[in-house]
């Protein structure tokens, strides 16, 4: 590829969000081999992808080094669907399993691999390997690195789920900002279905209110309500979420529908929203609650509408 041929792969910021979550889902699913070309791919692309160079160039180099074997599995570039996926997860499985058994070691290295790392892309590639794997190691090992210090949302949440995969029950410690949490290891949800009802529904209010005035929305709106529903886990903030209320659905459903009004569109106003949700009296102070906790899960700061 030439320099102006470069110059002129360009990513909006939509764009660029939607190759990000693509990035998540691969490195998720073990996808390395996708994930070091759509990596490649975004490497070459100006405009607002610029800023995250510095982040993908490291993440790149990380993969190369630990999976250099790793081929991409659906050829034809970041638009190629996601056909075979179950097949190729279960050939993965297959061949961690099979190392397992022919190395005692293997899953010893790799609970010390998920202490030792401090980026959190790269505990979830470790744990992503260790929820295909079943080691008597594994249990004793994921609590000991919960309880010990505090992770990531992300990186607590998929440890939850191996704990949950490997047959765990009963409380299992851990950290957030400071405070010592305790969840039922059986309870983890594995998929978004597993969650209760009301967090259904939260994001089932902003499909039909997106639905005409802006589809796009729908789209992100699930990807981001999945991310923080598994980031809330275990906390004050998700036993609200689940709150089965219509009126806590309501104000939930409003202030990620506007949070990302603001994202997508930077636009600041909420009343058109509110007026949308019927957030008025009593709702008002949970909603801007609601508001600004999304607001902090993003990284931003700064008071709520």
């Amino acid at each position: 590829m030439t320099e102006s041929q470069k110059d002129n792969l360009v990513l909006f910021p939509k764009t660029l969000d939607y190759y990000q979550i693509q990035l998540t889902r691969m490195l998720e699913t073990e996808r390395f081999g996708d994930a070091k070309a759509l990596l490649a791919f975004l490497l070459q692309c100006g405009g607002e992808a610029e800023r995250h160079h510095a982040e993908w160039e490291a993440l790149l180099g990380w993969l190369e080094a630990a999976f250099p074997d790793a081929k991409e599995e659906r050829p034809g570039g970041p638009e190629a669907k996601d056909d075979g996926l179950e097949d190729a997860e279960e050939s993965f499985r297959r061949r961690l399993n099979e190392r397992s058994e022919q190395d005692a070691d293997y899953v010893p290295r790799l609970l010390k691999a998920l202490e030792a790392a401090e980026d959190p892309e790269q505990q979830l590639l470790v744990l992503g390997q260790l929820s295909h794997l079943e080691h008597r190691d594994i249990e004793p090992g994921l609590r000991r690195f919960l309880e010990a210090d505090e992770h990531y949302p992300a990186v607590q949440f998929k440890a939850l789920q191996v704990l949950r995969k490997q047959g765990a029950s009963g409380p299992v410690a851990l950290w957030r900002e400071g405070e010592r949490l305790a969840v039922e290891a059986e309870a983890t949800p594995l998929s978004f279905d597993e969650f209760p009802p009301a967090v259904q529904t939260v994001l089932e209010r902003v499909r039909q209110a997106a639905e005409v005035s802006d589809p796009t929305l729908s789209y992100f709106a699930e990807e981001m309500w999945k991310e923080c529903v598994q980031a809330a886990y275990g906390t004050p903030v998700y036993r609200r979420m689940t709150d089965d209320d219509d009126r806590s659905c309501d104000l939930w459903a409003a202030a990620l529908h506007q949070f990302l009004i603001e994202k997508l569109h930077g636009r600041a106003s909420d009343e058109e929203v509110r007026e949308q949700y019927g957030i008025t009296g009593e709702l008002r102070f949970p909603y801007e609650q609601a508001l600004r906790w999304l607001r902090q899960f993003a990284g931003e700061s700064g008071p709520a509408t």
